[in-house]
């Protein structure tokens, strides 16, 4: 961060724009204009962190080479050319203060700065060269004051301007899928020591057709502690258990099987199991069956230092559908099943991986058939395993985007679980820069007719107007 913005710093001043020096002394008049930064060397610089909310970042002794037009005019003399220019002893001092803005997004809120330069140099060429070193003290003090004027203002429009369209692109309230979103607001202002920047996002997800939908948090407080990579993001059981929660109350948890999509082998044993039923129903034996998985409940998110695994209880219910006559239902069953997660991130997403681990059914009528059900154990099994396991994996295969700004990257990413919450840990990497970031968002101007204040050809008549340095 500290490389990529001193780059970025390096960037906007040299993109500074200086106002014309103009004045006179005696029978000189001289104007310097269309002062262009040629190079900076910033060798010494240094970002640091500032409690309770401030970055700090300093640039010490560093030099901005200037080359800029001079006009001249002695009497009936006229010199017009060329002068290179360097401040030596560069220094800035910004402080930036973070903060959480009206939509809880990061924001640059204040930015104080201080600048000043300790020496500048010019060399001068051409006919009135002499001239020239005669009135160096007053065209280089006037284009130190001026420079240094300069500094400060263009890192405020950086800082406040362009950096907070950089933090404009932080996913802070987004659509996941049709069914669910997402809500990355934070909580608070961010909170910064010597060492760390904490930011304490909400990360809760909501059902699109209740967006306005609160789900209450009972679970523990992340605490971070590792410090290997350069970014951890903890993630509570609670997060998980939101986007369950809204899936749920979207009423998405359902699947339906129904004549050829039942396993061949499911269905023989299935009418196998309940051919007492089916025969008492003829003439509608050869009736197509339809398998209907339906979550009960919300599933829970267990995260544990040995791993995670989400608990689901749901209904299934297996019924004949006779043409042109109403279902039949053979049987309803309770189902309690275990799944193991693995979370992973790839790229920004975070993704999630679920294996079938513990599967039990049980009738809701009576033990009696509870016990006839024993032998489906397996093969349900086999059905979850087969069919209904990708296509919820299909789901979540997609993952859900961290928060983090157009063009930084994780790299090295570890997932480590705790009791309560896992921590997905990384170090940054800039796929593109600042500049290139804030350039694609940074909306087109609206092209407006320039003329030069300068004249083409050099005028012998004294037009400058005095100005005192």
């Amino acid at each position: 961060v500290k490389q990529e913005g001193l780059r970025f710093v390096e960037q906007e001043l040299q993109n500074i724009t200086v106002s014309d020096l103009h004045g006179n002394e005696g029978q000189f008049q001289y104007n310097i204009s269309q002062v262009k930064v040629t190079d900076l060397q910033l060798a010494f610089s240094d970002l640091n962190f500032q409690p309770q909310q401030h970055l700090v970042f300093n640039i010490n002794n560093a030099s901005i080479s200037l080359r800029f037009r001079r006009q001249l005019l002695y009497w009936f003399f006229y010199d017009i050319g060329s002068i290179n220019a360097s401040a030596d002893g560069v220094y800035i001092h910004t402080v930036l203060q973070l903060a959480k803005d009206e939509a809880g997004r990061l924001k640059i809120s204040n930015m104080t700065c201080d600048a000043s330069i300790a020496r500048m140099h010019a060399g001068f060429s051409g006919t009135l060269r002499k001239v020239y070193e005669f009135l160096s003290t007053f065209i280089v003090t006037g284009m130190r004051f001026l420079l240094s004027q300069q500094i400060c203002p263009s890192l405020e429009h950086a800082s406040l301007v362009l950096l907070n369209s950089l933090l404009d692109t932080v996913p802070v309230r987004n659509y996941v899928d049709e069914h669910i979103g997402i809500d990355y607001s934070l909580l608070r202002d961010p909170s910064i020591s010597t060492d760390t920047l904490d930011l304490d996002f909400k990360g809760m997800f909501f059902p699109r057709v209740r967006e306005d939908q609160e789900l209450e948090n009972h679970a523990v407080e992340p605490v971070i502690k590792e410090t290997e990579r350069m970014v951890y993001v903890a993630f509570s059981e609670y997060f998980f258990d939101s986007a369950m929660h809204s899936y749920f109350q979207a009423g998405v948890l359902t699947m339906e099987l129904q004549g050829e999509k039942v396993p061949k082998d499911l269905e023989v044993l299935l009418r196998a199991t309940f051919f007492g039923t089916i025969f008492m129903l003829s003439p509608s034996v050869d009736a197509p069956l339809r398998l209907v998985l339906q979550v009960s409940a919300p599933p829970r998110c267990t995260i544990k230092p040995s791993g995670t695994s989400v608990s689901v209880s749901a209904f299934l219910n297996i019924s004949l559908v006779p043409p042109d006559r109403p279902p039949v239902q053979l049987s309803s069953m309770a189902m309690e099943t275990k799944l193991s997660a693995k979370v992973f991130l790839q790229e920004k997403a975070l993704r999630v991986q679920l294996d079938l681990r513990r599967f039990r059914i049980y009738s809701k009528q009576s033990a009696l058939e509870s016990l006839a059900l024993f032998s489906l154990q397996a093969p349900l099994k086999t059905l979850l395993q087969l069919t209904i396991m990708p296509i919820i994996n299909e789901r979540t295969k997609k993952g859900v985007q961290i928060p983090l700004p157009e063009g930084m990257d994780f790299t090295r990413e570890v997932v480590t679980n705790h009791a309560g919450f896992l921590t997905v840990g990384a170090d940054l990497h800039f796929s593109k820069g600042l500049r290139e970031v804030i350039d694609k968002y940074r909306p087109v101007p609206t092209a407006t007719p320039y003329s030069s204040p300068w004249p083409a050809e050099p005028s012998l008549e004294p037009s400058l107007e005095p100005s005192s340095l």
